[in-house]
């Protein structure tokens, strides 16, 4: 074993040492509410990097069995051959939706949109759980329809037309139980 020598001590007080003027503290630990906060949100965004097909055949499925008395009563005939985009900016995900006879609805990467909705998950969510009026997150631009406001309209319309009673028991569940963990983590 090598024995390395010792050095001598200054002899001035520490407080004369240039980092003394320094503050020394720790950084304060994230409270548990605020980490899983910001760990929710991080892994929602990652969303984004799921393949496109995956995606949408998820989306479709989600939206024909929400939508399943809708689309059977043809109020979906309005988006024939126009492209309405759903965008969740702070996800920064966005699809784009159409509606054709043969194919009933159909969903793009990347069209030129007619019409456009935009909010943040938290305003989707309360809509989907109608936990606030649809008119107020309208009107106070939580939510914003861009484009053509008809068609706007007309998917705010249909979308508040849903019989929350009629959604399969999947979507009611995740509505029920994963809207408010959401609605406390946004």
């Amino acid at each position: 074993m090598i024995k390395l020598p010792t050095l001598p001590l200054p002899n001035f007080p520490i407080s004369q040492l240039p980092f003394s003027a320094l503050p020394i503290s720790a950084p304060k630990p994230a409270l548990p509410a605020e980490l899983l906060k910001k760990v929710s949100v991080k892994a929602m965004q990652q969303a984004g990097k799921i393949p496109f097909p995956v995606q949408r055949k998820v989306m479709l499925n989600l939206m024909e069995q929400a939508f399943a008395e809708p689309l059977e009563d043809g109020d979906f005939e309005f988006l024939e051959g126009k492209w309405l985009k759903v965008e969740i900016s702070d996800l920064q995900l966005r699809w784009f939706f159409s509606y054709s006879e043969e194919d009933g609805l159909i969903a793009s990467p990347d069209e030129i949109e007619d019409a456009g909705i935009r909010g943040n998950l938290k305003e989707f969510v309360l809509l989907a759980t109608r936990s606030e009026d649809p008119d107020s997150l309208f009107f106070q631009r939580r939510l914003m329809i861009e484009g053509d406001t008809e068609v706007g309209l007309e998917v705010k319309n249909l979308m508040d037309s849903v019989d929350q009673d009629s959604l399969p028991p999947m979507i009611k569940l995740i509505l029920d139980k994963g809207a408010p963990l959401l609605n406390k983590l946004l």
